[in-house]
């Protein structure tokens, strides 16, 4: 049962957003200010990568646990109208799926960051780093 009125309920999906997000802006600051310099939502590139470091070919996405199908709470599947979000949670997950093979196929090296994993800046600065300068394809945690 859902807690919220329909017209509450619409409100808050209304204002998700789908750039510009809280968890983008973190892993944006953070790699801006270890001197990295990127590009956003490249359409030349599979899926649109949130930040695209072209010259390092490597692309970051942040997904949010919840639309995404990340394996924390956050990413629970709800209890209501499970006709409507499983179908389209599943959907969401096979186009990551199929945009990160994409990518990889073009010689890019891809890296997810999850909402959940973004809480804890010191160790999301490492891990980025560590994405950003490793010469190896394809790391994800």
């Amino acid at each position: 049962m859902d807690t919220r009125t329909p017209e509450q309920r619409r409100r808050i999906m209304q204002a998700v957003g789908s750039r510009d997000t809280g968890p983008e802006l973190v892993v944006r600051r953070l790699l801006h200010a270890m001197g990295y310099r990127y590009r956003l939502h490249r359409k030349d590139l599979p899926g649109r990568p949130d930040i695209a470091l072209i010259s390092r070919r490597k692309a970051v996405f942040v997904h949010g646990c919840f639309w995404h199908g990340h394996d924390c709470p956050k990413g629970r599947l709800p209890k209501s109208r499970l006709e409507y979000w499983k179908p389209k949670l599943d959907k969401n997950m096979k186009r990551d799926r199929t945009n990160r093979e994409q990518l990889e196929s073009l010689g890019w090296s891809v890296l997810t960051v999850w909402q959940c994993e973004t809480h804890d800046p010191d160790v999301l600065a490492k891990r980025l780093q560590d994405f950003v300068d490793n010469a190896e394809n394809a790391i994800d945690i």
